[in-house]
């Protein structure tokens, strides 16, 4: 089947490899002068993870990239992770480019259909390729979640030299086990080549290793585009036992505790309004720190401990690259973003196929064992909603707390050192900013391929105004439309009504008071602008009973007692 669709952008392929040929040589010429291109994507990290946006884990890698930088605190993913590479990698919904909805939970009537691939399709010309084709040389290192095979791996779209993930998470160690009972062998990618991880593999440490590797490979007289990919925090928690040991007895206060610590860190920051308290509402119907028992206690604290030595251990390989950029010359001439993929994690792998009977038959959890390479665990919901102060729930959700991801950039001569952007954003905005710094026009003018909808990040950067936006968005049902200051939400229950509810973020911005009943007018345009997102963007919505079908996600349980 994936031979008969890929055919059907044979004729893609081809006009990409004939732009390759005809390139300008004024172009390519000048390609040595344009500015470097890095993303650093976290996989699962929350919005008030980081120090520098509020949280108490040591990053001070990351500190230090905010404080040459800028941080954007109304940055918007998609709710889920593949999703968000499709639109990273082309300016475009995920609807439209293969990644409608995550090829692990398709429904039944999304299989086959156009933007439902489960792969990046051929629609659009990726970043990647772009840059390629413009004189960049292009690397790629960690999780891809794009496509398996080798034809639509990093290596076929566009990245001169990569070593990838193709699923959407597996053990950090190298034992190389994937996420899924069903699915239970990861699989590597070495510039398109399988191949079997070598002894002493640790996620983040080798990604970086790998990454440096490239870039003193590289020719000097040409531009580079890395991107990293990381795996870190996504579960299974897994960490170095030295990095776990530096957080011994931190989170010995407990969920309410930590949260406080962190919302008043994010107000003297900046990050949030001291008149803005977090949103649990979601979590009420879960045991709150003190209902818990000692062992119980005991458990959750050390899952955060090994969800901090993640991050940390994460922040010190960030650290290892920019080294390496400053030493080589090039950390001035580097555009870096970073970003995580979505909102925390709060959701229960275990409901995955076949999962519950394999973690545990097959994982060791003891306490002790808790973070080493045979220990399959993960955030509970309680530790993910401290992950998304102030906002409510977490990935998977178009709360929020699903959609807004802590994120900073940092362009010499034109980001203002330490600054503090709150202007609504997306990933969708990457590509085309990146196009504008490195001068290289539209790649698809010639009516080929699918428009850029995504807007370059340079004007609201500058402090300029920029037009007002609407973006939409949909996973498995869960939807929402975000127009200026406005938003409309679909939740079904226990974590939303069941219809349509409106938000003024402006003056809620962390979903509080539903307006849907008191200003019926707004909530009718808004609806109408979700009309137009869907047909535009060719969303096959998912039918409600989808919901009860998939477990991942539809269903938060924490010491036994569930959100009802």
């Amino acid at each position: 089947m994936l031979d008969l669709v890929e055919n059907k952008y044979k004729l893609h392929f081809c006009l990409i490899f004939i732009l390759l040929i005809i390139a300008p040589v004024s172009s390519l010429a000048e390609a040595k002068n344009r500015p470097n291109f890095i993303i650093i994507v976290a996989d699962d990290l929350g919005y008030s993870d980081i120090g520098r946006f509020g949280g108490e884990i040591e990053t001070p890698s990351l500190d230090s990239l905010a404080d040459s930088g800028v941080r954007l605190t109304d940055f918007h993913t998609a709710p889920t992770c593949s999703p968000t590479r499709a639109m990273l990698f082309t300016g475009i919904d995920n609807h439209l480019v293969g990644l409608g909805n995550m090829k692990e939970v398709l429904t039944e009537d999304q299989k086959g259909q156009p933007g439902y691939e489960g792969y990046l399709n051929f629609s659009t010309i990726s970043l990647p390729e772009v840059l390629k084709e413009n004189g960049y040389e292009t690397f790629m290192v960690g999780k891809w979640h794009l496509g398996r095979s080798a034809e639509i791996s990093p290596a076929g779209r566009g990245f001169d030299k990569s070593f990838a993930l193709m699923q959407g998470g597996a053990s950090h160690f190298d034992d190389q086990r994937a996420i899924i009972g069903a699915d239970p062998k990861a699989i590597y990618r070495d510039n398109g080549k399988e191949v079997e991880l070598p002894e002493g593999f640790f996620s983040s440490d080798f990604y970086v290793d790998r990454m440096i590797q490239y870039l003193e490979e590289s020719d000097a007289d040409n531009p580079f585009f890395a991107f990293v990919s990381f795996t870190a925090p996504h579960w299974p928690l897994q960490a170095p036992v030295d990095y776990i040991e530096k957080y011994k007895g931190r989170y010995d206060e407990g969920y309410e505790a930590i949260q406080k610590e962190r919302h008043g860190r994010m107000v003297d920051l900046g990050i949030v309004d001291g008149a803005v308290g977090p949103n649990n509402s979601t979590i009420e119907g879960l045991p709150g720190w003190s209902d818990l028992s000692d062992e119980e206690r005991r458990v959750e604290a050390k899952k955060m401990e090994i969800y901090s030595a993640m991050v940390d251990n994460m922040d010190h390989n960030i650290g290892r690259l920019m080294s390496h950029l400053e030493a080589s010359g090039n950390l001035d001439n580097t555009v870096i973003v970073f970003m995580s993929d979505n909102g925390a994690e709060g959701n229960d792998p275990s409901l995955l196929p076949t999962n519950k009977a394999w973690i545990e038959n097959e994982y060791n959890n003891s306490y002790e064992n808790m973070g080493h390479p045979n220990s399959y665990i993960w955030q509970s919901p309680q530790w993910a909603q401290v992950s998304s102060t102030p906002f409510p729930m977490w990935k998977s959700f178009t709360s929020q707390g699903g959609l807004l991801a802590p994120a900073i950039i940092k362009i010499l001569g034109v980001t203002e050192k330490g600054s503090i952007n709150d202007d609504f954003l997306h990933v969708k905005d990457i590509m085309p900013t990146f196009l504008s710094l490195a001068n290289i026009e539209n790649p698809v003018n010639n009516g080929e391929h699918l428009q850029i909808q995504g807007v370059s990040m340079l004007k609201s950067i500058e402090g300029k105004q920029r037009r007002e936006r609407v973006i939409g968005w949909e996973f498995l049902g869960r939807a929402a439309v975000r127009k200026g200051d406005w938003k409309i939400r679909l939740l079904e229950n226990p974590y939303g009504t069941g219809e349509w509810e409106l938000y003024n973020l402006a003056n809620d911005p962390t979903e509080s008071m539903n307006l849907a009943s008191t200003n019926k007018d707004k909530l009718a345009e808004m609806l109408e602008e979700w009309d137009r997102y869907v047909e535009e963007n060719g969303v096959i919505v998912a039918e409600p009973g989808a919901f009860g079908r998939i477990g991942y996600s539809m269903k938060t349980c924490s010491f036994g007692k569930c959100l009802e």
